[in-house]
């Protein structure tokens, strides 16, 4: 997404020229001051990381504006070459790569089965055995603070994966997001943010802890809107306690989406109202700390460019409070609100600017995010 806020981050290639969002740091030493051996952490977890390349089919090329390929990354949850990845790296392909760590040929795979609706996918490597596989780890034991790494195809650069080092910086984020390569939208809840620099290609890769365990899957990264002061290192990555619910559901083909693809309010299959802002829930201690004018809401943090938030004139800094007669007190409370809309709806959203309760109409967008 060009000059918005929460781009998925599947790398594209249009025309064999990437298109860039955004863009590493290597400290040694978490803030907590337990030692990161970054190197050890990477022998046991890159082997089982792969780079993703798809062919998009001749009808998602038409829509994504002549882009042909995409390329993304993905962890091996099993010898036999079971793939986890995010549903927008492999949506619309007609065909799809897997290249493995230390490797220069691209294995043939195919796509076992998506969630659109949590941006889920798994894919099988074709031949696939005696394969390693990433060690998932608990990413509810996970706190802001802990060392983590990020790991994956970062602008499909060639000579293997780019690993970039940082912090949680943040829990239980929630965001709507647009991909580059398909223009499709989702909203993601209870998501990690990190400040390991994440970019294009990322998507689909491993948030890791300092006990080279996978906390999370690298899938979102925040850009600055027009006049706003550029965003640095925000990424989001979906927790691994969120995904290993999902994984049998996955081998069976997937679910589609709630309620079999169609979210209550939707036009079709994976379709969510999108708001186009990135919330973070209100607390009584921020509101203290920010001087707000309610102990609770979902706070905008960032704003897509030309979305519905912006486009009624809303802020960064606004705090949501209702949205179509329905109270909001957490950025989960407003994706939910948000789930029983349907796209094209026009909605009342009252927000506190400051210290003044404003009430905005907005015209919801449509995320089909399969």
């Amino acid at each position: 997404m060009a000059g918005g806020i929460g781009a998925l981050v599947g790398s594209v290639t249009a025309l064999g020229t990437q298109q860039t969002v955004i863009e590493k740091f290597f400290p040694t030493q978490s803030v907590i001051g337990h030692p990161v051996d970054a190197q050890a952490i990477l022998a046991k977890v890159e082997p089982a990381v792969v780079s993703i390349d798809t062919t998009l089919s001749p009808s998602a090329s038409a829509a994504s504006g002549g882009v042909i390929g995409g390329a993304g990354t993905g962890m091996i949850l099993t010898p036999q070459g079971e793939v986890l990845t995010n549903n927008h790296v492999v949506a619309g392909s007609s065909t799809v790569t897997v290249t493995l760590f230390g490797q220069t040929s691209a294995m043939a795979a195919h796509v076992i089965g998506t969630d659109p609706s949590l941006d889920l996918a798994l894919v099988q490597i074709d031949g696939g055995h005696d394969l390693p596989t990433v060690d998932l780890g608990n990413s509810n034991a996970a706190q802001v603070g802990d060392s983590v790494l990020a790991i994956g195809n970062a602008l499909a650069l060639a000579g293997g994966p780019t690993v970039t080092s940082g912090i949680v910086s943040a829990l239980d984020r929630s965001l709507s997001a647009e991909s580059d390569l398909t223009g499709s939208s989702e909203s993601l809840t209870g998501l990690i943010q990190t400040d390991a620099p994440i970019n294009p290609g990322n998507s689909g890769g491993p948030l890791v802890n300092a006990e080279a365990q996978v906390i999370g899957m690298n899938t979102a990264v925040a850009s600055s809107s027009s006049g706003n002061a550029p965003a640095q290192n925000i990424g989001f990555a979906i927790p691994i306690a969120s995904i290993t619910p999902q994984l049998a559901g996955l081998q069976q083909g997937g679910t589609g989406g709630t309620n079999g693809g169609v979210v209550p309010g939707s036009t079709g299959p994976g379709a969510h109202a999108y708001l186009g802002a990135v919330v973070a829930t209100v607390t009584p201690s921020a509101a203290k700390a920010q001087n707000l004018s309610t102990t609770s809401g979902a706070e905008i943090i960032g704003l897509d460019a030309g979305g519905p938030a912006a486009s009624a004139h809303m802020a960064v800094g606004d705090v949501i409070v209702g949205l179509a007669g329905t109270r909001v007190t957490s950025a989960s409370s407003l994706v939910s609100a948000l789930d029983a809309q349907a796209p094209g709806d026009t909605v009342t959203v009252t927000a506190w600017q400051g210290a003044t309760e404003r009430t905005f109409s907005v015209t919801l967008g449509s995320s089909s995010s399969g």
